[in-house]
């Protein structure tokens, strides 16, 4: 299944992709009394995807459908517990920045929720940088609240994955390495959604396409075998650092990151995901 957000008299709601339409699961509840939630987030937290699931495979009959593009999408929710975002993941991309991959453990940061933007919203570049780039990922997202879990059993604990674009101001972080949550934090720095596909959408997680075009120009790619920390180890690893909670993000790393500037329009593309884009503007006066 696929779980989009949308925005729809000024809120956000979510919605079941099907090809190029759009099922709002708020006419599911009415046109058969259920009570599912109707955001993406309170499906991803009362553990009701799987149900949903279940409940649109075994109707022929459902809901009507709305042409999907008589909406705009939003993110695919406003509040995650937690944004873990993974540094350097490919050795490529550590080349690009004339920097050794980390190989022992994996070198992650937090970001706030107050990044986060969705499908079609402008990238802002910061006054305070000179060199912001845009990065694609994966995006991991947890479906059930674990501790310690195995790498074997990390597959298990998530409700699915989407398509992220994450931006840092580079000049800020190549002044300190400290200096990498700010770098990674200013508003808009991480676009995600439009879809959250489940794990029985994705047949073979390793051999995804993860790629970055800026301008609708292929900038770098790379599949997700290439990864330094497999999906499974980075769950497991953090995990065994803290709680993970139904809604925690992680976002795996990029092929390459690409210089932003005013006027840009940067796209993550993911192998069976709908594409994740986003303008970009400068602030700069």
């Amino acid at each position: 299944m696929k779980l989009v957000s949308y925005r729809e008299e000024n809120e956000e709601t979510a919605g079941i992709l099907t090809g190029d339409q759009v099922i709002q699961v708020a006419n599911v509840n009415q046109s058969v009394e259920k009570d599912f939630p109707t955001t993406v987030q309170g499906l991803i937290e009362t553990g009701r995807i799987r149900e949903l699931q279940t409940w649109m495979e075994a109707h022929d009959t459902l809901p009507e459908a709305v042409d999907i593009n008589e909406f705009s999408f939003a993110p695919l929710y406003r509040q995650p517990p937690k944004i873990w975002g993974i540094g350097l993941n490919y050795v490529d991309h550590a080349a690009d920045l004339h920097e050794q991959a980390p190989n022992t453990e994996p070198a992650s940061f937090m970001k706030p929720a107050t990044t986060i933007i969705g499908s079609g919203d402008e990238i802002q570049l910061p006054p305070q940088s000179e060199r912001t780039t845009g990065e694609a990922e994966l995006g991991i997202v947890i479906g059930k609240r674990c501790k310690n879990v195995s790498e074997t059993d990390a597959l298990s604990v998530v409700a699915g994955y989407t398509t992220v674009i994450d931006m840092t101001a580079e000049d800020i972080l190549a002044k300190n390495p400290r200096y990498l949550t700010r770098s990674k934090s200013f508003d808009t720095f991480f676009s995600f959604g439009p879809a959250l596909l489940t794990p029985d959408e994705i047949d073979h997680l390793h051999d995804l396409e993860v790629a970055t075009y800026v301008n609708g120009s292929l900038h770098r790619k790379n599949v997700v075998a290439n990864m330094t920390f497999t999906p499974e180890m980075l769950i497991s690893f953090h995990s065994n650092v803290m709680t993970l909670e139904p809604g925690d993000i992680i976002s795996t790393g990029t092929p390459g990151a690409v210089p932003l500037k005013d006027g840009d329009m940067i796209s993550c593309e993911i192998t069976g995901f709908p594409s994740l884009e986003n303008p970009v503007k400068g602030l700069k006066k």
